[in-house]
């Protein structure tokens, strides 16, 4: 007998070719069979009329240090997510020296608004090298894979110390001994290194993250450490689109030293890129860009997300309004405080009368133009970013301002619904033409970063979702294979992301009919109470880690067969 027999599924293998009706044998962690299988399993698992995918490969998050307090990396968990890439932006934990723990957790904080108290909390610490964080991650239960990248910013200042701060180039000395460290890191299972460029990221008092101003000797520098073992990928957070001016010379720039480094170091570099209504067209050009680099050897792998990257507004977490006093006073009420000033006529319409006072919506992180928040009613959250399921479409249908609007919205809905903001990739049409690109991949779902801002880990069932069943501008084969081998590969992840006797049992059963996102929740189950939203989905029938069941229909099974994966 075999272990577990999912019998009778539609078997899209990750490899790109479409669904085939068979069978998946599992014997220990690995699958031994793909096809006709008669013998029977001392588990069944009946697949029939459903989809039989590998698990999902997510290669940009940010659960280095939820990990350790949440094994099964939830939201990730729930979509079909069973390995994960840590590392990313150039922030991490390590290498770090004694007492210099607290800076690294803040720089995560600053960088990606996970709160340094419940970093410093939830971390054990006392390991210095990334291969130390990694040996110790990896002695705990993890529910899902995982590997990571060492991040630039916590090696530069690891070896520089205050002046990785400067705009001072690193020295030769400097470069050597930061490739020495990020040697050791790839010898211990990194799968590589990160850097971020963005004038954006800063540490806490505002200066700009360690490698920002890095010069490209320094990053070819590292990345030599890299090609002298033959694997490894680069990940960037690049300056494209920042400070550009009319003739684009940071994102031509940026665009010139990454070729450089990816085609002297025979390395895959991936960088962020995403459309933006501040940056029209630029996109495009990054296509392009990217093509021609290609074509000269550079690999060069842009990286975006499938839907808007957004935040997220409600009556639990933030509003467009918090800026104003009488919303700020209400936002400090505990959650069942709020719910019952809604009950009452006088006290909402004095916040109504306060929104309306302003001539745009206030707070740091709010639109100007509620035309670009869109309704995310409890349950199922579909993302439409049609002009009809606008705030500003909702106050014109009932001949109210968008403040009344919005309130009168959080009310019928129990204050559990969401206004939906798309920062970026809002435009669906620039979207579609990024994700069905054969350079680019699927990732920016952040998934542990940004907890109380944002929730975009549902990022594979969006996909099979709408660019699958509802669009159709994406095969199942086509989605599968971006969402499974293709990371994986440029990840040089073994045995991962396919169905094929040999690789190991990672493996989802999914209803693609019945496929549904969440609207997401905010909750607060982070150490010290710290909130994050959460997301949940409805379809998928159960998600294998390794050959034993680490999720079934939505709840999870208390295993945890995660693995630490190294690249090849």
């Amino acid at each position: 007998m075999h272990d577990i027999v999912i019998r009778g599924g539609e078997v899209a293998d990750g490899t790109g070719a479409g669904p085939v009706r068979a069978d998946v044998a599992i014997d220990g962690e690995r699958i031994t069979a793909v096809g006709e299988v008669e013998a029977r399993g001392r588990r069944e698992i009946d697949a029939a009329g459903k989809l039989v995918t590998p698990g999902f490969v997510d290669i940009h998050t940010h659960l280095d240090a939820q990990l350790f307090w949440d094994p099964d990396a939830s939201s990730s968990c729930w979509h079909g997510v069973t390995t994960v890439v840590l590392g990313n932006c150039g922030v991490t934990f390590a290498p770090v020296r004694p007492g210099s723990e607290r800076y690294l957790a803040g720089m995560m904080d600053s960088v990606e608004d996970i709160p340094a108290d419940t970093i410093m909390d939830g971390l054990p610490w006392g390991w210095e090298s990334y291969g130390d964080y990694l040996r110790v991650l990896g002695g705990r239960p993890l529910g899902v894979n995982v590997g990571g990248m060492l991040g630039h910013a916590a090696l530069r200042y690891y070896v520089m110390g205050d002046r990785s701060l400067t705009g001072d180039p690193a020295t030769a000395e400097d470069i050597t001994r930061m490739s020495e460290v990020l040697g050791d890191a790839l010898d211990a299972g990194a799968l590589g290194f990160s850097t971020s460029r963005s004038f954006l990221h800063t540490v806490p008092d505002g200066t700009p993250l360690p490698g920002t101003f890095a010069q490209p000797s320094e990053l070819a520098g590292l990345a030599c450490a890299l090609a002298d073992r033959g694997r490894g990928v680069i990940e960037v957070v690049p300056r494209i689109g920042e400070r550009d001016g009319k003739d684009r010379q940071n994102s031509k720039a940026e665009m010139a030293w990454m070729e450089a480094v990816a085609r002297a170091s025979g390395r895959p570099l991936t960088f962020a890129i995403t459309q933006s209504d501040r940056r029209p067209g630029l996109w495009s050009w990054v296509m392009e860009a990217t093509a021609a680099a290609r074509g000269r050897g550079a690999d060069l792998r842009p990286q975006t997300s499938s839907r808007g990257t957004a935040i997220l507004y409600g009556l639990a977490g933030r509003t467009p309004y918090d800026g104003l006093p009488g919303w700020a006073e209400l936002m400090k009420k505990p959650y069942p405080e709020r719910i019952k000033v809604l009950a009452d006529a006088p006290a909402r319409q004095a916040l109504v009368t306060e929104a309306d006072q302003q001539k745009d919506l206030s707070g740091p992180l709010a639109p100007k133009d509620p035309a670009k928040l869109f309704l995310l009613p409890p349950g199922d959250a579909r993302y439409d970013v049609s002009p009809g399921n606008s705030l500003a479409a909702l106050a014109q249908r009932r001949g109210l301002t968008p403040a009344g609007a919005f309130v009168d919205f959080l009310a019928e809905t129990g204050g559990r619904g969401l206004l939906y903001y798309p920062v970026l990739n809002a435009d669906l049409t620039a979207v579609a033409e990024m994700i069905t690109n054969p350079d680019v991949v699927i990732g920016l779902g952040d998934a542990g970063a940004h907890v109380a801002l944002t929730m975009d880990a549902g990022q594979p069932t969006y996909v099979l979702a709408h660019w699958v069943r509802d669009t159709g501008l994406l095969s199942i084969g086509q989605a599968v294979r971006k969402l499974t081998s293709e990371g994986a590969e440029l990840f040089g992840i073994a045995d991962r992301g396919v169905l094929r006797p040999g690789a190991y049992a990672d493996v989802n059963v999914l209803d693609l009919a019945g496929l549904k996102l969440l609207t997401p929740e905010l909750v607060s189950d982070f150490p010290l109470g710290a909130p994050r939203y959460v997301q949940r989905a409805q379809g998928y029938e159960a998600t294998l880690v390794n050959g034993r069941v680490l999720a079934e229909r939505g709840e999870l099974t208390g295993e945890h067969p995660g693995h630490l994966v190294t690249s090849n």
